[in-house]
């Protein structure tokens, strides 16, 4: 089983997608140090959106590297989680569906067939630009949310 996850800059329409055999801390690790390195080497901070696994915690950079690199990368990241039964409001997961139903709606029975397939979409959506529409605007927050949010009177 191949596991791929997306990682998305929605307003630029860019993504990249990494396969990789499980969802480890330490797999999660190595895909942000691939992040930060080669996606945005100079930037000083990069804001990550993302749902609420256990894999995904700084922690997982003092497991995967030295001390002093997970610090490193630790303070190049500022996470938000996304609400608990909120996957929908991540991006990544609407780039997720659409590589689902474009890429992946069949059978692929070879790792480096789903690579070349999974690399070839990446690519054709990046080209084209692809970005989100998203349409999610603060007044539907304000309904949808409620209980997440505190009551302010007047």
């Amino acid at each position: 089983m191949v596991n791929p996850p997306v990682f998305f800059e929605p307003l630029a329409g860019w993504r990249t997608v990494v396969t990789r055999e499980r969802r480890t801390k330490l797999d999660w690790a190595r895909c942000m140090r691939r992040l930060l390195e080669e996606h945005y080497p100079e930037a000083e901070k990069v804001i990550l959106v993302m749902d609420n696994l256990n894999t995904h915690s700084l922690s997982s950079f003092y497991e995967a590297f030295p001390p002093k690199e997970a610090c490193r990368l630790a303070q190049r990241l500022e996470i938000h989680f996304t609400p608990e039964h909120g996957s929908w409001l991540n991006m990544a997961e609407v780039e997720n569906s659409a590589m689902a139903r474009q890429c992946l709606s069949r059978r692929i029975p070879e790792k480096q067939v789903m690579e070349e397939e999974i690399s070839a979409w990446s690519n054709q959506r990046n080209e084209a630009g692809a970005a989100a529409n998203w349409r999610f605007r603060t007044e539907d927050a304000r309904i949808k949310l409620r209980r997440l949010y505190s009551n302010i009177d007047g």
